[in-house]
């Protein structure tokens, strides 16, 4: 942190330095009077005498003027901006080679530790000595800590710089250097000092006082789980504007592995956040940097964590005045790796980076050489890969990778293979000193260059299928490979164009399932007839006559003009009794009844966010984008379900979230806390989000736990909410409305990203399509019910899951969205032929109007 800092003198002078000063008072004018000449009156040729001419004498005073303002202003700027220093605290480490390691190091009060740190500071103080860029400006330095290997110093050291060599300084400061003390004595030995290296830190990271509230010091033995947490953790909250840190120590030639079980602390966000930092030495060096966290995460989150070495430094720099709970950690020892890789040389196997699935250690080279036996060829299948690393450029792999056959892969990625023309194959996976990952599982397999895949099909990706997979209308291959060139079984495929095959029920269901639209061109009705959305097929005559003749609506919905029919179930009755033979005209921006009542109460499912767009396989969305979007948090385990706003004071979410399990009472209002405006769960305390308390859960009174019919449950908040861009609600739909198959639509939740995966931070926003109601029969036989809706893609991919549950599925119409299902159930997460179900919401319209009187 800079602090510019500029020299301010006395009214009257300015000092600058050696002695020259500036000064206001009057000098004593009798020279200049001695070099006068008074002329006697009568000598008038001498009286006058001419000067210069006028605009030279002007001339010259403006120049003198110049002259000294350019003058003033280069010395103001040489003597203040060239003096000006910037506070540079510098955090590093060195190794003590010809030393060792005594428990009392770890005392910082100890003799021994206090006479081995004024040794160190003595050296430090002589190195800077030898380098113009550092000392001239060098202030003091402070040793932290001890480890061992022969003893590691931790220290930090501080300098006033001026600015213009600050670069300079930081490039010394990371130059390693070697240092001797020469011996005091004959019989004492020199003192050597070797990979002295410091990087720049934040100086509020210093503590220059004995005060030690905050700072504690653990050390785990083997078989030994040790438990530290925030102070106050979890009855009260951490302490605010406080600087704290935990010194974690396990035995030599071990390794720490560190869990976070709880995480809340203020979250992430421009006006200054709490921090947490994980370190892999003992000082708070960047570059040495594990993890940087802040905000709140769920506890299925993976916050394990691996040293290089028998020390990690925990450190909480708190900024803020909010208050949260802070955290719950554990660390217990590993026995450190005497080798990582190794060879392989069975016909198959598998390996992995190392601990996973906890995150990998930094600082480490693992190289696999793999030879299979037979003179069979050998290929490596990443089963998981995660050595993803932020702020680094996509396409390149500077810092953390896997290298095979000279290419390098880093990232995120999907399941890949990569081969060898031969029966060897090296594996090398490289970690820098910084930020980890969770790292891969891979597996190596033996195989016939003439025959890739006994027994299976060869992708060509290198994958390896079963063969009932092969043209079944999914592609299992990345590349397609296994559904082209397909001869289609006729009893139970449909042939497409493109000669895809796909299954018959696909056929007509108002999905391009093919890719080329051929599995619905098909599904025409005659000549001078109408095609109802469930496929049935009327004469022309009864389009548009007033009568719901399809059963669904639809040969009423798109009619150009709007007449007052005869009511019946599938119409539109307005608020003056009388019904329109317009389908789902309510809030499409034109007035179809009389009254008008058709267009009164929309001032919702409106978005201040201008586009229109982790559910499993969903993307991340935009703060704003669905402001009806709900998290509800349960006491004690973050994030647990989802609901939609659909006024200031009620919510609709799903029954099935608020069973009693387990001795715990989800069905008490109390348990349950809403946040709205909601985006990343990490963030909790952003600006616009609105945190309430439930005053009641009211479950539909026909929920089956069992079945799940009737999922639905309404629950009312204690105090109302203000509306705001980041908080909307979203519109109901008539009785009547119809979402039609084959309709796209968005589902979002901050639910599991993938099946026994884990819940996300930012809420995730997914488009599937409604499934005709038949196909859902079908596909899930005996199991859906009127009150339910599939929608989703039947070759599986995007999908709610776990977390999801109570969330809105929300459909775009005419500028307004509507409220068309809340998640409920599915068979698994993104399965082929599983699709989501949702209970759906026009058949629960007069419930939720009769309890909340929206």
């Amino acid at each position: 942190m800079r602090n510019d800092r500029a020299r301010k003198g006395r009214g009257d002078s300015m000092d600058f330095g050696g002695g020259l000063k500036y000064s206001s008072r009057k000098e004593n004018m009798n020279g200049f009077e001695e070099g006068v000449e008074f002329l006697p009156v009568n000598n008038a040729k001498k009286v006058e005498k001419r000067g210069p001419r006028r605009w030279v004498v002007l001339v010259a005073v403006l120049f003198g003027l110049v002259v000294v303002s350019l003058t003033v202003g280069l010395l103001v700027w040489h003597f203040q901006y060239r003096n000006m220093r910037v506070q540079m605290v510098f955090n590093g480490y060195l190794r003590i080679t010809n030393e060792n390691f005594l428990d009392a190091y770890e005392n910082s009060n100890s003799t021994e530790f206090i006479n081995l740190a004024n040794k160190v500071k003595e050296a430090l103080k002589l190195l800077y000595s030898r380098d113009p860029a550092l000392g001239p400006y060098y202030k003091e330095s402070a040793v932290t800590a001890f480890s061992e290997g022969s003893v590691i110093a931790y220290y930090w050291s501080e300098f006033r710089i001026p600015p213009h060599l600050v670069e300079d300084a930081q490039r010394a400061m990371a130059e390693e250097r070697v240092v001797t003390l020469p011996p005091r004595a004959r019989s004492r030995h020199s003192f050597v000092l070797t990979s002295v290296v410091a990087f720049p830190s934040d100086p509020r990271t210093v503590q220059r006082t004995q005060d030690d509230s905050c700072s504690f010091a653990l050390h785990t033995s083997s078989g030994e789980l040790t438990r530290f947490t925030t102070p106050g953790f979890p009855d009260s909250p951490y302490p605010a504007r406080a600087r704290c840190q935990w010194v974690l120590r396990g035995d030599a030639d071990s390794v720490l592995s560190l869990t976070f079980r709880s995480f809340d602390v203020a979250s992430c966000d421009q006006y200054g956040s709490d921090l947490v930092r994980v370190y892999d030495t003992l000082s708070p060096m960047e570059p040495h940097a594990l993890v940087q966290l802040c905000g709140t995460y769920p506890p299925s989150y993976n916050l394990t964590f691996l040293s290089s070495q028998n020390v990690l430094l925990v450190t909480l720099v708190t900024n803020t005045e909010r208050r949260h709970p802070g955290f719950e950690a554990t660390f217990f020892q590993l026995p450190k790796m005497s080798s990582c890789g190794g060879h392989l040389r069975d016909a198959q196997g598998t390996f992995s980076s190392p601990y996973y699935p906890g995150h990998y250690p930094p600082n480490i080279d693992c190289t696999w050489n793999i030879e299979v036996p037979n003179n069979k060829n050998v290929k490596v299948r990443f089963k998981v890969f995660y050595l993803l690393e932020s702020n680094v450029p996509l396409g390149t792999c500077p810092k953390d990778y896997v290298e095979i056959n000279g290419e390098k892969y880093c990232g995120e990625r999907p399941e890949f293979v990569v081969s060898s023309k031969s029966g060897k194959i090296t594996v090398h996976f490289h970690s820098d000193q910084s930020y980890t990952d969770t790292g891969f599982l891979a597996e190596y397999l033996s195989y016939d260059s003439r025959d890739p895949c006994p027994g299976k099909f060869t992708c060509n990706t290198g994958r390896c299928i079963e063969n009932s997979l092969r043209c079944d209308g999914w592609a299992d291959c990345t590349d397609y490979s296994d559904e082209l060139n397909c001869r289609c079984n006729a009893s139970h495929q449909f042939t497409c164009t493109n000669k895809f095959c796909k299954p018959l029920f696909w056929v007509c269901d108002g999905m391009n399932d093919c890719g080329d639209n051929s599995d619905e061109l098909t599904c025409t009705c005659p000549d001078q007839t109408f095609k109802c959305s469930n496929g049935k097929c009327l004469p022309k005559s009864q389009q548009c006559d007033g009568n719901d003749n399809c059963g669904d609506g639809s040969d009423e919905a798109t009619c150009e003009s709007v007449r007052m029919v005869t009511c019946t179930k599938n119409t539109y009755r307005c608020q003056n009794g009388l019904c329109v033979s317009k389908g789902n005209p309510e809030c499409d921006g034109t007035k179809d009844c009389s009254d008008g009542s058709d267009e009164s109460n929309c001032d919702c499912g409106l978005r201040s966010f201008s586009k229109q767009a982790r559910v499993v396989g969903g993307t991340d969305a935009d703060e704003g984008e669905w402001p009806w979007q709900v998290s509800l948090h349960v006491v004690g385990q973050g994030h647990v379900c989802g609901a939609s706003l659909i006024s200031p004071n009620w919510m609709i979410s799903a029954a099935h979230c608020y069973i009693d399990d387990k001795g715990f009472r989800y069905s008490d209002p109390k348990q349950w806390t809403a946040f709205l405006g909601l985006h990343d769960q990490s963030k909790r305390s952003a600006p616009g989000v609105q945190e309430r308390k439930l005053k009641r859960i009211i479950s539909h009174p026909s929920f089956n736990d069992y079945t799940f019919d009737y999922d639905m449950a309404l629950l009312e908040l204690e105090q109302p909410v203000e509306y705001s861009s980041v908080v909307r609600p979203i519109c109901l739909p008539d009785a009547t409305h119809v979402f039609p198959a084959g309709k796209a639509i968005w589902v979002t939740g901050w639910g599991h990203t993938q099946q026994a995966g884990t819940a996300a931070l930012v809420l995730q926003k997914g488009e599937i399509r409604v499934i005709n109601q038949t196909t859902c029969e079908n596909l899930l036989p005996q199991q859906i019910t009127p009150r339910m809706m599939c929608a989703g893609f039947l070759s599986g991919g995007v999908d709610a899951c776990q977390g999801d549950s109570g969330g809105p599925l929300s459909s775009v119409e005419d500028g307004q969205i509507f409220l068309a299902g809340v998640v409920s159930w599915g068979e698994g997460c993104a399965q082929r032929n599983k699709p989501g179900v949702y209970t759906r919401l026009p058949v629960l319209r007069a419930w939720i109007k009769e309890q909340t009187g929206v």
